[in-house]
């Protein structure tokens, strides 16, 4: 009989072991919403088309643009904070100009103008820049 208390406290304490290692997975990966984006803008370089943009406005950290995909019309939406060393410093700039996209082929309106490895902001041409004083 004394095997019977011994295997109790040996699946016990396994059970506690397996709940730990749980715990401590779940918290490890679960990921903070910057994070969950990074990996959406980097899946979408990854696996996304090209396409043609324009660029519509800029308000703080976030670039609106739109463009259009088998006919259908898109407006949307980029926060460009975590990536503001890649960007021009002219952004305002490219306010009106066209721009390159990618976008995932299976959802259309899930698109990016810059990522870590990948930018579709276009400069001004060097000949428009020795036309306008001051650049």
């Amino acid at each position: 009989m004394p095997l019977l208390p011994n295997l109790d406290l040996i699946l016990i304490l396994a059970a506690l072991a397996v709940v730990a290692l749980g715990v401590y997975l779940l918290v490890r990966w679960r990921r903070k919403p910057k994070d969950k984006e990074k990996r959406r803008r980097l899946t979408v370089n990854q696996v996304g088309r090209i396409g043609d943009a324009t660029i519509t406005d800029m308000q703080g950290d976030t670039l609106f643009y739109s463009y259009s995909v088998r006919g259908v019309s898109y407006t949307a939406s980029q926060d460009v904070a975590a990536l503001r060393d890649q960007m021009p410093a002219d952004v305002e700039r490219l306010i009106g100009r066209a721009a390159s996209l990618k976008y995932a082929p299976q959802n259309p309106a899930n698109s990016i103008l810059i990522c870590e490895v990948w930018s579709g902001l276009r400069s001004a041409p060097t000949a428009w820049r020795r036309q306008i004083p001051g650049i």
